[in-house]
């Protein structure tokens, strides 16, 4: 039987958690060169490269990335035994590493994530934010369970996933109360020549804002193009100008950032998606997200 050296996989897990086989060895109190033969040693078993030296930093490979998963997973269960061992039985948690898109709105992930914990067993949930592409990457490699997205995952990506639909719902105008009091009449050609802080080209929701705009004539003063959704509301808040978010939400953005939400933007909506690697949805975690997103997203 092909066995692993469950001290070499150890080793290889502390470094991937600490991110640098020197603070590893400070914590394992073992010397750079033994730790360095250690996961070498795995390397050789395995057959496949775990780590790329970028610079002065480690990095996973995608098959290192799938090991530490394991990695993880084992090690936490070897702590269960040892606390039920010693008399503390505990429930295990599963394990829900979820994939955000920087452009998904914050408060939107958190409602569709929050049903997670209210399941029978405990979750130990881990969030992730980057673009698309690298979190599809991980979910092709194991390295998140779920990605959370406001735009499916398109057929020029090459990667087999699923498009789950969770909801949509419609879009809203917010600005600071100078600026809300000032272009609340007339709303909504008011906008025109008003400072606007806008999603980044190539999303979904700017493509159908720039649509919006051109059929009503109106042409913002656009004053600034952000990617991530919580960094636009910083600005608005700020005064920068106006934008857009979902209207499911609304009350909450208003008393978080003390702006005032302007009116709603027919005709334009925002849809949410769950992506996963396989059709059907089996983790816990994941079912109980799918099946409370209507309530979620309901406005």
């Amino acid at each position: 039987m092909d066995w692993i050296n469950y001290h070499h996989l150890l080793y290889f897990y502390i470094v991937a958690r600490e991110g640098s086989i020197a603070r590893a060895c400070k914590l394992l109190r073992l010397t750079q060169p033994t730790i360095s033969a250690q996961i070498r040693a795995l390397e050789d078993h395995l057959g496949e490269q775990l780590f790329l030296r970028v610079g002065r930093s480690l990095v996973l490979t995608e098959i290192g990335h799938i090991v530490h998963s394991y990695a993880e997973e084992i090690f936490s269960l070897g702590r269960e035994l040892t606390d039920t061992l010693k008399g503390r039985p505990r429930g295990r948690a599963v394990r829900f590493t979820v994939g955000i898109t920087d452009s998904m709105p914050k408060m939107i992930a958190y409602r569709l994530l929050e049903p997670a914990f209210h399941q029978q067993q405990p979750i130990h949930l881990i969030c992730r934010e980057g673009k698309p592409q690298q979190l599809l990457a991980e979910l092709v490699t194991h390295g998140v369970d779920l990605v959370l997205a406001d735009a499916p995952a398109g057929p020029d990506l090459r990667i087999r996933a699923f498009n789950h639909l969770l909801g949509e719902c419609g879009v809203s105008v917010f600005g600071t109360k100078s600026l809300a009091d000032r272009l609340h009449k007339g709303f909504p050609k008011s906008m025109d020549g008003a400072p606007f802080i806008l999603p980044t080209a190539g999303t979904t929701l700017r493509w159908s804002l720039d649509q919006w705009f051109e059929k009503h004539s109106i042409r913002p003063q656009v004053v600034g193009e952000i990617e991530d959704s919580a960094l636009i509301k910083v600005f608005g808040a700020a005064g920068a100008g106006l934008f857009v978010a979902p209207s499911v939400i609304e009350k909450d953005i208003g008393r978080q950032h003390e702006v005032r939400a302007l009116g709603v933007i027919e005709g334009v909506r925002e849809r949410f998606y769950a992506i996963s690697a396989e059709r059907k949805l089996k983790h816990p975690a994941v079912v109980a997200i799918s099946e409370s997103a209507r309530n979620a997203l309901c406005v």
